[in-house]
């Protein structure tokens, strides 16, 4: 009789170390899947990436291609200027807009040099600024009045 209860003890703990082991196995698989999931994913997300502008790539290659055909003829003034106003839509398309802003603000333009006039009013600019889907990507170089002579005698008026 007190073999029985140790017959069921050693069933019940056979049982259980046998669910533990298909526990563990699952367990282990799932981690595996989930692994070779993650790689997947991190290997789709890097070949977006690369090809993620393939299309403004071969918008740009036809951009070039008129201009290697303008250039050939020298004289081709409108040719050029078309070319420019194709690349220009291409890259609006693409969400890029030129920074166009009469105040100086640091978050879109570069001083390069300052002079006298009006505070703060863009002066001259020196290189366009763009800006890609409102973020600024190439803030543009300008010259900044620093207030003076025209600010000057209006105080002391």
């Amino acid at each position: 009789m007190k073999e029985k209860p140790k017959e069921n003890i050693k069933k019940l703990l056979e049982e259980e170390t046998k669910l533990k082991e298909e526990y563990l196995d699952h367990l282990r698989r799932l981690k595996a899947e989930f692994e070779n999931y993650q790689k997947r994913i991190d290997k789709e997300r890097i070949e977006i990436i690369k090809f993620a502008k393939e299309d403004l790539i071969i918008n740009l290659l036809e951009i070039l291609d008129n201009f290697e055909k303008a250039l050939k003829n020298k004289d081709n003034k409108e040719g050029i200027e078309l070319i420019y106003k194709q690349l220009k839509e291409t890259i609006e398309k693409e969400g890029v807009m030129e920074i166009k802003e009469n105040t100086f603000n640091p978050e879109k333009h570069e001083v390069i040099s300052v002079e006298e006039g009006e505070e703060n009013k863009i002066l001259e600019e020196f290189q366009k600024g763009y800006t890609l889907h409102n973020k600024t990507i190439r803030t543009a170089k300008v010259k900044v009045g620093k207030g003076g002579k025209n600010e000057t005698n209006a105080d002391k008026k």
